[in-house]
């Protein structure tokens, strides 16, 4: 493995070592902070101590940062790579720059979402802050999987994202609002969003199994990857060190190419 190949590794590590733990935690202190309300508002006294309401809050501030900044790290990877490897800062430095502005405007904008106080203040940064996302999604190097949106990692990220964001923004309705309805939308949203989670785990596992090492890019990329097959030389170009081009190969299937490497 060389070092763009281990830097890969960054997103779904932090995720595995970090995120999804503390998304276990969160619901964990999300359920108790539930059962304690409920026990209270039928009338018994609950063994549940009133601290697990405020470290559900907090700890649910930070799951929201930290899937916001890992989603941040797992574009910046594919973004970065293509930068690279088309040397956009010679041929469209603006382009480049606007990339970066937008990963610190995006920054930015959850820092003061945190800070902020009034609710058209939290509804400005959680936009800015998602837009921030959404842009950055869409540069070129990021494989969206568009054909398959419904199953596609990166869509399935971006929306666990923007559903942490606006779990934040709401934070402060939840306490102010007396009929519960913001608390109903917080549990519903955050029902989805671990859904969501769920289904990140499960495509990044097959989205590492799909991604080639970096030497392997030039041969895995010519393979058709929708038939199934890849090219192999013939073996008497191979004996005579002859180097073949894609059109003097023949293609074998997928599984034969890879039980052979």
């Amino acid at each position: 493995m060389q070092i763009t190949d281990f830097l890969g590794l960054l997103h779904p590590a932090i995720a595995i070592i970090f995120v999804f733990p503390l998304i276990g935690t969160v619901i964990n202190f999300a359920w108790q902070t539930r059962q304690r309300r409920l026990q209270i508002l039928a009338g018994s006294k609950s063994k549940i101590p009133p601290v697990v309401g405020v470290e559900h809050k907090q700890l649910g501030e930070r799951l929201t940062s930290a899937v916001v900044g890992l989603t941040l790290i797992g574009l910046s990877y594919p973004i970065g790579k293509n930068i690279i490897k088309n040397q956009l800062w010679n041929k469209t430095p603006f382009q480049v720059v606007f990339i970066l502005l937008i990963f610190a405007a995006t920054v930015a904008s959850l820092v003061f979402l945190y800070q902020a106080k009034q609710k058209v203040w939290r509804a400005a940064f959680a936009t800015l802050t998602g837009a921030g996302l959404v842009i950055l999604g869409c540069q070129d190097g990021v494989y969206r999987r568009t054909n398959e949106w419904y199953w596609s990692h990166y869509y399935i990220g971006i929306t666990a994202a923007l559903l942490m964001i606006f779990s934040l923004a709401i934070v402060q309705d939840i306490y102010q609002d007396k009929s519960n309805r913001w608390r109903t939308a917080h549990t519903i949203l955050n029902c989805i969003a671990l859904l969501l989670f769920i289904g990140q785990g499960m495509t990044g596992a097959r989205d590492l199994l799909e991604i080639p090492l970096s030497w392997q890019e030039p041969y895995i990329y010519q393979c058709d990857f929708a038939n199934k097959t890849c090219p192999t030389p013939n073996s008497h170009q191979v004996e005579s060190g002859f180097t073949p081009s894609l059109n003097s190969v023949q293609m074998l299937p997928l599984d034969d190419f890879f039980a052979d490497s």
